[in-house]
C-alpha cells in the first residue's frame, strides 16, 4: 500500500537502498555512479532551496537540482523547462548550489 508519494533525489535513494538491504548490486552501482553529493549535504541543500521561498521552485525541481548539480545558467535552464526564471532567481539558486560543488 502506498502511503506517501513524493520525488526522491539519488542520495535519498542510495540511503533507502542501504536501509532496506536490497541485494540489487546493479541498481546500487548505477546510483553510486551518478550521485554527486552525500545524503547529508543533499538534505541541507534541499532545505536551503526551500528557504528561497520561490513559488516557481517545485519539489520536482529541487530533486533534479540535487541529482544534476547545475553549474551555470544553461544547466539550470535544462531543469526549469516548464518555468521561466529571471536572472536574479537563477543567481540565487546557483549561489545556494555553489558551496556543494
Amino acid at each position: 500500500m502506498i502511503k506517501n508519494q513524493s520525488p526522491l533525489n539519488m542520495p535519498e535513494v542510495e540511503v533507502l537502498l542501504r536501509e532496506t538491504k536490497t541485494e540489487n548490486k546493479d541498481l546500487e552501482l548505477f546510483i553510486k555512479k551518478f550521485v554527486k553529493i552525500s545524503a547529508k549535504d543533499a538534505e541541507k541543500l534541499t532545505k536551503e532551496l526551500r528557504e528561497l521561498k520561490s513559488i516557481k521552485i517545485k519539489e520536482e525541481h529541487i530533486v533534479k537540482i540535487i541529482d544534476f548539480m547545475p553549474e551555470d545558467n544553461s544547466d539550470l535552464n535544462k531543469i526549469f523547462i516548464d518555468v521561466s526564471l529571471d536572472e536574479d532567481e537563477k543567481n540565487k539558486i546557483l549561489g545556494v548550489i555553489k558551496p556543494y560543488l
